[in-house]
């Protein structure tokens, strides 16, 4: 048989062979008598047990021999080759008799249409990678403690995976609390020599102008001795709360670049304040103005969606389940058609028709809908007193995720490596491999070791086929084929004529005839 590494090629297959024209059979006197009675050999299905009685012919189909082994040239020098059975659909040129198999001419060109059906494959169970095999299992009473930690191993899985849901759908909607944030705005100078004596440093007069923000637990503690308390580290960082800040300075004093901007898109990590430091030393005004970061994002209502929810700023989902339950309190919905409600005059003026549909309130109120209005302060740099200058604190309320929000966030991302696992998930699958190459090492040996006459006899039988299937003689009687009976049936007439209409024309298949 060749090697392996031999190209393969598709073949047409054709049906099972029956016990008549197993490989030898017209050789009698080179098979033991058990071997005529049966095509398989007759061994027990499970290699491990002892059979009963293994002289005891067992007819098996075809496709179901017990050793689905190779016993090529490949496999005879390297015993430690996992022994399988060639796949059916595979084509191995250079066969033993120094033919070639031939896909293109099919095995069954004069036969019937009825014989050309092909045999239905049985698909081989394939256990799971790290699963013990039961016949392994008889063998090594051991093996139930991993069977066990295998079924614990799957519970905690399973209880993983459902947390881990769970977890990312209160993620999408994320509760959150309510908290102040105090907004400390100051500015700090060096070097001014107005109203004083002239600095004896050779640097330029400057100012620093410093904003810095803290969420408190309790608004009503006074700040500490130092004036700004400290960061709480479960709080998310000042900069998170907000889209854009901008510092507008005075345009006369500083004309190249009067505007300072940043956003929180381009900030590749939050801050827990801002300073703008520049040279001068004259006082002026600036404006800073903040553009607040909501999440979800918030809107600002027009007066007329005010005047029906009486709310100014909210979410876009808020705002629709609001509409929704105002037309259901005054019972606005349309009864012949439930999609549809009629709209009093408070309505009218938000949508501008008598009736709406509900799929089309969404769009309908984007035009009301518009950002909500920044945060303006105003802040003197003052160039002259002593420490902080002009220090003032603003507080606002702001929505803070809960504590238990980065926990969370933090599990899904540990979650997702597992590199210890995945190592030793690979160590258990290898040795898993390993003890099914032994498990069907073992079964060979001791098939053989019960009877090494019949098994040897068997192992060829099935390699013959297994010859005849790849080649794609498998279903070709040659005896048969040899008397005149055969070429006397009623198909053969019909065959012949399809066989000539699908000759190509102008060929002549004569020995020494030429075109």
């Amino acid at each position: 048989m060749a090697s392996n590494n031999t190209p393969q090629q598709p073949i047409r297959p054709g049906p099972t062979a029956s016990p008549s024209q197993t490989p030898g059979s017209h050789l009698p006197h080179l098979r033991p008598p058990s071997l005529l009675q049966s095509q398989s050999p007759p061994f027990p299905s499970s290699l491990f047990s002892t059979p009963p009685s293994h002289l005891a012919p067992t007819p098996q189909p075809h496709n179901q021999s017990p050793f689905q082994i190779n016993m090529g040239v490949g496999s005879a020098q390297n015993p430690k080759r996992p022994l399988q059975k060639p796949p059916t659909s595979a084509l191995r040129p250079n066969m033993p008799g120094g033919h070639m198999g031939n896909a293109s001419i099919s095995p069954g060109l004069f036969r019937s249409s009825a014989d050309l059906t092909p045999a239905a494959r049985r698909k081989k169970r394939k256990l799971p990678e790290k699963q013990i095999p039961d016949r392994v299992a008889a063998l090594l009473p051991e093996s139930a403690l991993y069977t066990q930690l295998l079924e614990f191993e799957a519970r905690v899985d399973s209880a993983l995976a459902r947390k881990k849901i769970d977890i990312q759908e209160a993620l999408k909607s994320p509760p959150s609390m309510q908290k102040t944030l105090r907004i400390y705005v100051f500015n700090t100078f060096a070097n001014q020599t107005r109203n004083g004596p002239p600095s004896k440093t050779p640097e330029p007069p400057s100012w620093s102008l410093k904003i810095i923000g803290r969420i408190l637990d309790d608004p009503t503690e006074p700040d500490p001795a130092g004036g700004i308390p400290k960061q709480n580290p479960i709080y998310p960082k000042f900069s998170t709360f907000f889209k854009r800040v901008s510092i507008a300075l005075d345009h006369g004093l500083y004309p190249d670049n009067p505007m300072i901007i940043w956003e929180n898109a381009r900030s590749a990590a939050p801050h827990e304040g801002f300073e703008v430091k520049r040279k001068g030393d004259k006082e002026f005004t600036a404006n800073i103005r903040f553009d607040m970061n909501y999440m979800p994002e918030r809107f600002k209502l027009s007066p007329p969606l005010v005047e029906v929810l009486g709310i100014e700023v909210d979410t876009r989902a808020r705002v629709i389940a609001g509409l929704w339950q105002y037309v259901k309190a005054k019972k606005l919905q349309n009864p012949n058609d439930p999609s549809f409600f009629m709209c009093d005059p408070p309505l009218r003026r938000i949508f501008g028709e008598e009736k709406m549909k509900f799929a089309m309130v969404s769009q309908k109120i984007s035009q009301h809908l518009s950002s909500p209005m920044p945060i303006t302060i105003e802040h003197r740099v003052r160039l002259t007193g002593n420490g902080l200058v002009g220090n003032t604190c603003y507080d606002i309320t702001v929505d803070v995720p809960f504590p238990l929000q980065k926990e969370m966030a933090a599990f899904l991302a540990n979650i997702e490596k597992h590199k210890d696992i995945e190592s030793c998930d690979e160590v258990i699958c290898a040795s898993i491999k390993k003890i099914h190459e032994h498990r069907k090492r073992r079964a060979f040996f001791l098939g053989f070791s019960q009877s090494p006459v019949e098994f040897v006899n068997s192992l060829i039988a099935s390699q013959s086929r297994d010859l005849k299937i790849v080649a794609g003689d498998a279903n070709r009687n040659a005896e048969k084929e040899r008397r005149a009976d055969f070429y006397n049936q009623p198909w053969v007439e019909d065959a012949v004529i399809r066989y000539l209409n699908r000759k190509p024309s102008g060929v002549n298949e004569a020995p020494n005839a030429t075109s």
